[in-house]
């Protein structure tokens, strides 16, 4: 690993301080957070402004505020992010804390697309594939797509749609839907029972993209000879590990 330079950790650190803190910023408040030498922070938001990552703020004299240079480099990041190569990369890595299958699935209509998907290492397993599309009521990923939606989006989506089932538990009335939505707003995160397949139970958290709008949702699927009320309590807690990590990548900032 090569040598960290000093002066442009330094440049860094004062950057990240925006991070934090929800208005301007002046010289004494970086130095004070940082404890760094005042001409050393005077050089760094001179050189800092001077290149347009901050600008001085006309009405506050003094104080800094993030200039335009990180607005174009976080929105060239975001044009750059691929959901399905980042999910699969963090699907990777929940798979490898609990050796169940996980996937990273999108919202289409009142389906699920799975866009990322890792298979235990277990002889006994589930069978699904990336690309795979399936009722969304049907799935803890799709119930918690659904649950995120504006109550007037989900009313169009649901409009006149008969709720077919997979299985003998999967929800196939609306009214019996919109409680579970309810309660899975409620909690946080969303599970199934043998609702799309008799031998599984899965439990699936919200994925967000920078602006907070939840774009996709991340489960862990599990046969239910390994299922219990133990289990799904840390697979849930997982989930949500793995989603707030996703949304992390994806520019989110805060609870998933």
């Amino acid at each position: 690993m090569g040598r960290l330079v000093p002066a442009v950790t330094r440049a860094l650190d004062v950057l990240e301080l925006f991070l934090e803190s929800e208005g301007a910023l002046s010289a004494p408040d970086v130095t004070r957070r940082l404890q760094l030498p005042r001409t050393t922070v005077h050089e760094l938001l001179t050189t800092l402004a001077a290149r347009s990552y901050l600008a001085p703020v006309p009405e506050q004299p003094g104080r800094y505020r993030l200039g335009v240079r990180t607005y174009q480099l976080g929105s060239r990041y975001a044009e750059q992010l691929d959901l399905a190569a980042e999910g699969q990369q963090v699907a990777r890595e929940v798979a490898q804390t609990c050796d169940e299958t996980v996937h990273v699935a999108i919202l289409e209509d009142t389906d699920v697309i799975y866009i990322a998907k890792v298979d235990s290492t277990h002889a006994v397993r589930m069978v699904s594939a990336a690309g795979r599309r399936l009722p969304a009521h049907c799935t803890s990923v799709g119930k918690m797509l659904l649950a995120a939606l504006p109550e007037a989006e989900l009313d169009a989506r649901l409009a006149g749609r008969e709720l077919t089932g997979m299985t003998p538990d999967s929800i196939t009335d609306q009214d019996a839907l919109r409680v579970a939505l309810a309660e899975i707003r409620e909690r946080g995160t969303a599970v199934e029972h043998r609702e799309s397949n008799p031998d599984v139970s899965c439990v699936a958290a919200p994925v967000r993209d920078r602006t907070g709008r939840v774009v996709a949702a991340l489960s862990v699927s599990v046969p239910m000879i390994r299922w219990s009320a133990d289990r799904e309590g840390e697979l849930a807690e997982l989930a949500r590990k793995g989603a707030g990590d996703l949304s992390a990548r994806l520019g989110h900032r805060g609870t998933p």
